[in-house]
């Protein structure tokens, strides 16, 4: 008798996606959560892009529209709903009632791909600080896991007012046992900083928006073998390698969380010990992806962070990366042009190295010698 074969690879969610054109760069944004909702290697059953004139607190846009998009889901057979928006607990669930499958919000999106792509003990504590601060207000959601990796770890519906509060406390339980464990890695990180600067070894740190190429960066300047892939956020770590700029110089190349508009706060508070890196670097090497049309908004987006980290006072040198990618060379000339004492490179093929070296050597000399 012939042996039945069964399919045992799990079935990629088909999801609907949700995008509001009146936003500003809405274009780049619609691309932007394509790409998230790759990176979760989701199986997108469409993209519907709404105009909006005034956002409306129901369902954040217009109750006929959502219902013209709960329709389509359904026609679809989608699993969820993806909203590139942050809405309140209340708007995912009146979407959840309306579509009757589950919604996520941009912010739940972009705190499940970093739940998949944590590799070390701070990145897990980080991230379920995170989702458990998202959480917290949504106790009545109906989560769904979207990660293929991970077991079903968000929370089903409450039965009832009881175990609602039996569930935040439990939440805010393991909240404070999260920031206590954060803080002991914090001190730990810390130490290491203090081991480093004992040294007296300056410190160059890698920042820019995530897919920008800073772990390739940090490979083709310091030899290294660091993680490299073409999805948001493959680094959620910090890696530190010593490099070479210039003969008799050496540093300490620092690799960092990648950057996206609207990085949830919830994250940015959760990794701030791994983001602080940047804020106690000499040097920043603010990396940009030359080929991407949205670059000036990556720009800002990087910047405003680096504020919001005390970052903003640092030394920077703008790094034009990808330049392999570029269809027409005379492109470099005009970025060169916006931005101003930038540097065109590519890691992949280590154009501009060399003259990057020579940058950060001059840009530092009084502390680089060691």
């Amino acid at each position: 008798m012939k042996a039945k074969i069964y399919e045992t690879k799990e079935k990629k969610k088909r999801v609907l996606l949700v995008s509001i054109k009146s936003e500003k760069n809405a274009e780049a944004g619609a691309q932007e959560l394509i790409r998230l909702a790759e990176t979760l290697e989701l199986d997108i059953a469409g993209h519907e892009i709404v105009t909006v004139r005034e956002k409306l607190s129901k369902f954040g846009i217009g109750s006929g529209k959502a219902e013209e998009i709960a329709g389509k889901a359904k026609q679809l057979e989608a699993d969820c709903l993806i909203l590139d928006w942050n809405s309140s607990p209340s708007q995912q669930r009146n979407w959840e009632d309306l579509a009757k499958i589950p919604v996520l919000d941009r912010q739940e999106l972009i705190i499940q791909i970093f739940a998949k792509r944590a590799l070390t003990r701070e990145a897990h504590l980080q991230v379920q600080l995170a989702e458990l601060h998202y959480r917290l207000p949504r106790l009545t959601h109906k989560y769904i896991d979207l990660s293929q990796q991970r077991g079903g770890r968000y929370g089903s519906k409450g039965s009832g007012e009881t175990r609602l509060e039996t569930d935040r406390r439990e939440i805010e339980k393991r909240i404070h046992k999260l920031e206590k464990d954060i803080e002991e890695v914090a001190k730990q990180r810390k130490v290491l900083r203090q081991q480093r600067e004992r040294q007296n070894l300056p410190v160059c740190a890698i920042v820019g928006y995530t897919n920008a190429g800073k772990s390739s960066l940090l490979n083709a300047l310091t030899g290294s073998e660091v993680l490299v892939e073409d999805k948001l956020f493959a680094t959620l770590n910090t890696t530190t390698r010593r490099f070479n700029p210039a003969p008799g110089i050496t540093a300490l190349l620092t690799d960092t969380v990648g950057f996206i508009r609207r990085l949830p706060h919830s994250l940015i508070k959760a990794f701030k010990s791994t983001l602080e890196e940047a804020a106690h670097a000499n040097l920043l090497l603010h990396i940009l992806d030359a080929s991407d049309d949205d670059i000036d908004n990556c720009f800002q987006t990087t910047n405003s962070v680096l504020q919001e980290l005390g970052a903003g006072e640092i030394p920077v040198i703008t790094v034009l990366n990808k330049a392999d990618c570029l269809p027409d060379p005379e492109q470099a000339n005009a970025l060169r042009y916006r931005f101003p004492q930038s540097i065109v490179v590519s890691a992949k093929t280590g154009f501009g190295l060399e003259k990057l070296k020579i940058r950060i050597a001059k840009k530092n000399t009084s502390f680089l010698r060691h």
